[in-house]
C-alpha cells in the first residue's frame, strides 16, 4: 500500500470540493448495498437509505487484487456492509508490488519484467461493472525493475519505483495510454515502494541503500517533475542499518510510516511543509510483529501485516505528534499479506491464507470485526480499492 497510495487507496480527486460532495453522497447511500436497488418513490433515509432511485442504483465499489497466480481479481464490495462478492478475473502479472487506479477509469499494475522487459500493464475499467479491458502497456526498457506505484491525481501522472530511479508517466485522459514526462526518470536510490501525500505536493520512496531510509521529493504542480528535498533520504532508524519496505502517508497528510522488515518495526516521520523534509516522530521506530511487510491507514489508525507470525498489528495515530499506540488486543490473530482500506476508512480488506476477507473498522477503538466468510482467492501481493 498499499500501499494509501501505492497499494492502499489510490482514488483521490485532488479537489476538496469533490471529496466533500462524494462524502455526502456516500452518507446518503447509507442504506444502499452493492445494488442495484430501486427505492420507492416516497422513500426516505429510514427505508432504503436514499431519497432517489438514481442514487440507489449506483454500481458497487470494487477491490482489485494482483494474485500470485498471474490473475487480476475483481471483487465487488457492498457499500454498506463491506462484504465481498464473488470475484471475476483477467490475466495479469505475477507477484506484482504495485497496483493503482486512476479514478474509476484505468487500472495499472507493475510487471517486474523477469524474463523480459519491465512494464506497466494497463486496463480500462467499466465504471458500472468493474470489468477490466486490456489497454496499451508501457515498456520501461532495459535495466528496469517495475515495483511500487503511486498516482499524482492533480497531473494524472503515474510514478513507478524502478531500479535506482523513479519513472514519471503521464496518462492520457481518454485512452489511459502512458508516456514519459520530460526529465523522467528521476534518480532516487534503490527503492521498492512509493506514496504521495493527499494534496499531491510530495512523493516519498522507501530507499534500501544503506543505512536505509525515506527519500522525499516535491512534485511540480504543473509538470509533475520531481525535485529531491534537501537532506533526503532521511534515515528510518538513526541507531542501525535497516531496509525499509512498504510506505504510506496518513489521511491527514501530516505523517509518513514505513515498515522495517528486518528489525520488525515501523518507522514514523512528520512532514514539514512547505519543504517536504521529514523528522522522526517521538518514539520511532515502533515495535511490530515478526516480518512486517505491508501497511495501510484507516482514519486515525495504522494497520501492519506481519508475514512471519501471521498477525495484524493495529495502532492509533496521535494526531498531534504522529506517535503510534498499539490498539487493545493487538496484534490480532489475522493471517495477512496484502492489505488496504476503503476510501473513508470504514473497512479493511485483507488477503490471507484463507482468501480475501473484509473487516469493519470501529471508528472509536480501531477494533476489527470480520464481515462474512473469507472469499476463496489466490494470495494477493498488491491491492487497491475503487469506489
Amino acid at each position: 500500500m498499499a500501499s494509501w497510495k501505492g497499494g492502499a487507496i489510490s482514488t483521490r480527486t485532488g479537489c476538496a470540493a469533490a471529496l466533500f460532495f462524494l462524502f455526502f453522497v456516500l452518507i446518503a447511500l447509507a442504506g444502499c448495498g452493492s445494488g442495484p436497488h430501486v427505492c420507492p418513490a416516497a422513500s426516505s433515509s429510514s427505508t432504503c437509505g436514499c431519497g432517489a432511485a438514481a442514487l440507489c442504483a449506483l454500481p458497487p465499489p470494487h477491490l482489485y487484487a494482483d494474485g500470485i497466480n498471474g490473475q487480476i481479481s475483481v471483487f465487488p464490495v457492498d457499500r454498506v456492509t463491506g462484504a465481498l462478492g464473488t470475484p471475476t478475473s483477467v490475466s495479469g502479472p505475477t507477484n506484482s508490488l504495485g497496483i493503482a487506479a486512476l479514478n474509476d477509469q484505468f487500472l495499472y499494475v507493475s510487471n517486474f519484467g523477469l524474463g523480459g522487459p519491465a512494464s506497466i500493464d494497463a486496463w480500462s475499467i467499466d465504471s458500472s461493472t468493474g470489468t477490466l479491458t486490456p489497454a496499451p502497456s508501457f515498456s520501461l526498457g532495459p535495466l528496469s525493475i517495475a515495483a511500487g506505484l503511486a498516482i499524482d491525481f492533480n497531473n494524472q501522472i503515474l510514478y513507478v519505483a524502478d531500479a535506482g530511479k523513479i519513472d514519471a508517466l503521464q496518462a492520457n485522459a481518454t485512452t489511459g495510454t502512458l508516456i514519459a514526462i520530460p526529465q523522467s526518470p528521476f534518480p532516487s536510490g534503490a527503492n521498492l515502494y512509493l506514496t504521495i501525500d493527499p494534496t499531491d505536493q510530495f512523493l516519498f520512496a522507501s530507499v534500501a541503500d544503506p543505512p536505509g531510509g525515506v527519500a522525499a521529493f516535491t512534485i511540480d504542480s504543473l509538470t509533475g517533475a520531481l525535485v529531491q528535498v534537501a537532506g533526503s533520504p532521511f534515515r528510518a532508524d538513526p541507531n542501525s542499518t535497516v531496509q525499509p519496505g512498504q510506505i504510506v502517508v496518513d489521511p491527514s497528510g501530516k505523517f509518513v510510516y514505513v515498515t522495517l522488515v528486518q528489525s520488525s518495526q515501523v518507522a514514523g516521520f512528520s512532514i514539514t511543509t512547505p519543504s517536504g523534509a521529514l523528522t522522526p516522530v517521538p518514539g520511532s521506530p515502533f515495535p511490530a510483529g515478526n516480518g512486517p511487510l505491508t501497511l495501510t491507514t484507516s482514519r486515525n489508525f495504522l494497520y501492519v501485516a506481519n508475514l512471519m507470525d501471521e498477525t495484524l498489528s493495529g495502532y492509533t495515530i496521535d494526531s498531534a505528534s504522529g506517535m503510534l499506540t498499539p490498539l487493545a488486543n493487538s496484534p490480532f490473530p489475522i493471517p495477512a499479506g496484502a492489505i488496504t482500506s476503503d476510501t473513508f476508512g470504514g473497512f479493511l480488506f485483507v488477503s490471507g491464507t484463507g482468501g480475501m476477507t473484509s473487516f469493519k473498522v470501529d471508528v472509536t477503538s480501531g477494533a476489527l470485526t470480520q464481515v462474512g466468510s473469507p472469499v476463496p482467492s489466490a494470495g494477493a501481493t498488491a491491492l487497491t480499492y475503487v469506489p
